[in-house]
């Protein structure tokens, strides 16, 4: 499975190929990775915010 693949399975973009039932704890995991992979995203469109725009901004 490719990174970009599962990022727009994480993110619910595409969907699952697995038709096999994922447990509970499974569950959890993909939620929390979905959580981290947001912040994440956040973090970095924050810094790209400061280092790029912001300066371009201020001249």
């Amino acid at each position: 499975m490719g990174i970009w693949q599962q990022i727009a399975e994480y993110l619910y973009l595409k969907k699952k190929t697995e038709e096999t039932p994922a447990g509970s704890w499974m569950k959890y995991m993909h939620g929390m990775n979905r959580i981290s992979l947001i912040i994440f995203l956040l973090g970095l469109g924050v810094i790209i915010f400061k280092l790029v725009i912001r300066p371009l901004l201020q001249r």
